[in-house]
């Protein structure tokens, strides 16, 4: 059983689970049964927030979820999302007040919950006033439809801005070792303000495992073959970041990954990471990791082998880029 941490006032197992791509993303969604057994070998390992969104899998994913914590609601914290939109343009967002207690009622009934611990703001919609949303967050809490309010991919100013007008639990940001943007002004002002850190994607999309090693290793249907870091010249460039991690783990006798994951859990009691996965096999090797010890020197060296700026290609396509950081 792993320990617990506290996020804005939620104390929740020291690493959680992203469950977006037991339904989209990564391959076609081709075992429910294993997922289902995924979440429930989870709770009986100490992992207790379990995250998914409205846009996952067009809803399929919350209504997964619901079937995998159904008779165990009482023994987790269920997170979920609401705010972007597709167009045929790409990804933009939606937070007017409306729009946000639909998308609650709606997840609410797709979950098959009477209320959601953790319901956080996807992304922020430029046309909308941060506080309007979060008006419309903080009468959801008020209601008793939500227990607590997070937000994903926003600026300090912004986050700021809503916690003004109701508490921010959590950010949910990526963050990696090839991805830390956060780390400045983000990161500072949610220590500042008592916001919890979630990071997604904390193994680079599953590049810092070291089980990638060519884009042929992914289906056809990947998003990640969308993805700048994974095409052809950046790929190259960042494997040998994992080689170098690969040679760090070896010492250790543990995972590329695993090594990386404890990175990120290093990185301050406030911090509950959520790698993704649907298959048991990752999970244990991913909960292992929260029990990884790292010295100051191991952190050092960590950093070393992989160091932000040799990360080639950026974070997104164009198409998905324009809602994040707002």
């Amino acid at each position: 059983m792993i320990g617990t941490r506290k996020i804005g006032g939620l104390e929740v197992g020291a690493q959680g689970l992203g469950c977006m791509g037991m339904s989209q993303a990564y391959g076609v969604r081709d075992n429910d049964d294993e997922s289902i057994a995924t979440v429930h070998r989870a709770l009986d390992l100490g992992v207790t927030l379990f995250d998914t969104a409205n846009v996952y899998g067009a809803g399929e994913n919350e209504k997964l979820v619901g079937r995998a914590i159904a008779g165990r609601r009482d023994e987790l914290v269920l997170a979920t999302k609401f705010g972007i939109v597709w167009t045929e343009d790409g990804m933009t967002a939606r937070g007017d007040a409306a729009y946000v207690k639909q998308c609650c009622d709606e997840s609410l009934r797709r979950l098959g919950v009477d209320h959601i611990d953790l319901y956080y703001q996807h992304r922020v919609d430029p046309d909308v006033p941060i506080e309007e949303t979060w008006g419309a967050l903080a009468e959801l809490a008020d209601a008793g439809k939500i227990r607590h309010a997070g937000i994903s991919e926003a600026g300090a100013a912004t986050i700021r801005r809503a916690h003004a007008v109701h508490p921010v639990a959590a950010l949910q940001s990526e963050w990696s070792l090839w991805t830390r943007g956060i780390e400045d002004e983000i990161l500072g002002t949610c220590r500042e303000l008592g916001i919890g850190i979630v990071p997604f994607s904390p193994l680079g999309r599953g590049f810092l495992t070291g089980a990638v090693t060519s884009l042929k290793d992914l289906p056809d249907d990947d998003v990640r073959r969308t993805m700048p870091r994974f095409a052809d010249g950046n790929f190259e460039r960042n494997l040998a970041i994992v080689d170098a991690l690969r040679t760090l783990a070896a010492e250790k006798k543990v995972t590329a990954g695993q090594l990386a994951l404890a990175w990120v859990q290093a990185k301050g009691p406030d911090v509950v990471p959520i790698p993704g996965t649907k298959r048991r096999k990752y999970l244990e090797e991913n909960v292992a990791a929260a029990e990884l010890e790292l010295s100051e020197k191991d952190l050092a060296a960590i950093e070393q082998a992989a160091p932000s700026d040799a990360v080639a290609g950026a974070r997104y396509p164009e198409r998905l880029a324009r809602a994040a950081g707002r």
